[in-house]
């Protein structure tokens, strides 16, 4: 019996044409059970695209027979296999992670042996990019990016008590009970707005792609309830202690205990947010891409202990003496041995 093994290799091409072809090229190569290449071999391959997890919904499968060449490398394009489950420009590829399942038969049959899941960690941005209806015809490139770009604006009717949002996409105004001329009653993020109700004790989310307003008790007037960072909001319930945030993208709120209105409790970076639970000496991270609470023990309200990235964030748990990194990217905390709150012991790099 032969046992296989395989290195993958997804190569996405980023292209701008009239007509972007449905797939994406995949390299693996196949191996026998005492390590020698499958050289010169006819194999099958059945490749199925899983939804947010290794274990999610199947969305799509192919199957393909393919020749090896004579190191064994096999050569293919995802999407234009045959299908048998789902259909392949039916994918969001902008909503959730997307994982690649291979399945293999190295004697070219439907014997097939999970050769391994992997996540997608770009996006084939070609499919995304195919589903945007620009007319390059009439228009230019730099004339479609500021014409989508938020031009919004909200007012405060205070003989109604009442919001307007007008909303530059749909050409329309759109109220909500709440806000004030006062600092903290509407706060702008993205072409998104937040207002806070005080007769409800609510927050207020307008959300400029669904035209909606969305609630949630809590939030204030006061500096700290209410936190904006790239079209999300996070707000502070006193009477639960427990910080909400609203995700734009899944126009949701979720909740998670901890955090506070003062300094250092709550986070934003690049529309995740960080959240300190002093009652657990632990802190949580809101990731907007998996819409999920992902907490780690360690961390302060101080200076030093939380600090975040481009939606990535580092803590220092002095317990253990270790620095833990959350990255955004993989969902995962990653700990090592040593750092400090004290300036100089954790130091950042990135781009902006």
């Amino acid at each position: 019996m032969k046992k296989l093994y395989a290195t993958i290799g997804l190569f996405i091409a980023i292209l701008l044409s009239a007509q972007v072809p449905q797939a994406f090229s995949y390299q693996t190569i196949a191996f026998n059970a005492s390590g020698a290449p499958i050289a010169n071999g006819n194999v099958a391959l059945k490749i199925s695209i899983l939804d947010n997890s290794a274990t999610g919904t199947v969305l799509y499968t192919e199957t393909h027979n393919k020749t090896t060449n004579a190191k064994g490398l096999v050569n293919l394009n995802i999407g234009q296999g045959t299908p048998t489950t789902g259909n392949f420009t039916g994918i969001n590829w902008g909503t959730n992670s997307k994982f690649v399942k291979v399945e293999m038969d190295p004697q070219g049959g439907t014997n097939y042996t999970n050769v391994g899941v992997n996540q997608l960690m770009s996006v084939p941005y070609a499919l995304v990019a195919d589903k945007v209806n620009m007319n390059f015809t009439t228009s230019s490139l730099n004339d479609d990016i500021v014409e989508n770009k938020f031009s919004n604006f909200a007012v405060y009717n205070s003989s109604e008590g009442k919001t307007y949002v007008f909303n530059a996409r749909t050409n329309t105004w759109s109220g909500q009970n709440g806000g004030s001329a006062s600092t903290g009653y509407i706060i702008p993020s993205n072409g998104n707005f937040a207002v806070y109700n005080s007769s409800e004790s609510k927050t207020y989310v307008f959300n400029a792609r669904t035209n909606t307003w969305n609630g949630q008790d809590g939030g204030s007037a006061s500096t700290g309830y209410i936190i904006a960072s790239n079209g999300n909001f996070a707000v502070y319930n006193s009477s639960e202690g427990k910080t909400y945030v609203f995700n734009a993208k899944t126009n949701t709120w979720s909740g998670q205990n901890g955090g506070s209105s003062s300094t250092g409790y709550i986070i934003a970076s690049n529309g995740n947010f960080a959240i300190y639970n002093s009652s657990e000496s632990k802190t949580y991270v809101f990731n907007t891409k998996t819409n999920t609470w992902n907490g780690q023990d360690g961390g302060s309200s101080s200076t030093g202990y939380i600090s975040g990235l481009n939606g990535n964030f580092v803590i220092y748990n002095s317990s253990e003496g270790k620095t833990y990194v959350f990255n955004a990217k993989t969902n995962t905390w990653n700990g090592q041995d040593g750092g400090s709150a004290s300036a100089g012991y954790i130091t950042s790099s990135g781009s902006n």
